[in-house]
């Protein structure tokens, strides 16, 4: 008999703000995989983009549930008018072997963050210490804390 180790689950995070002039198909992929549009998007790969990565699980295990939100942001004022930005927050718990698709929301994210630094993390849900997320330059590394 056969026995299967138990899948280890992380603890994903993202909080940064993207710029106010971010793409609405961009926009749209990111509200389909945070759950606040009921269809892919027909611009995303379906192979890529297979399923909500997002997505609020409603029976979640994490203290508080998962979390998401995306939404326009006053950022200050500056001589023009208003500054405004693209609030995004998720937090979700995820199998070990959805991880390899962080990639796929990372590199939807890195070109449009508005700041460069810290913009999340993950960590499997009995450490202690983060794998933290940073962008700059249109790229993204993670840092180990």
């Amino acid at each position: 008999m056969h026995s299967r180790e138990p899948s280890l689950h992380y603890e994903v995070v993202f909080t940064c703000f993207l710029r106010d002039d971010t793409p609405d198909t961009v926009l749209a992929a990111l509200r389909w995989h945070l759950g606040l549009a009921p269809e892919r998007p027909a611009e995303l790969d379906a192979e890529e983009h297979s399923y909500p990565l997002l997505f609020p699980d409603p029976d979640s295990r994490l203290p508080g549930g998962d979390l998401v939100s995306l939404r326009r942001q006053s950022r200050g004022i500056k001589p023009g008018g208003e500054l405004h930005a693209w609030g995004l927050s998720s937090r979700n718990l995820w199998l070990d072997d959805m991880m390899g698709d962080l990639y796929t929301v990372l590199d939807l994210l890195a070109p449009h963050v508005e700041e460069p630094g810290y913009s999340g993390y993950f960590r499997e849900e009995f450490d202690t210490e983060p794998t933290v997320f940073t962008f700059r330059d249109g790229t993204f590394r993670p840092l180990k804390l």
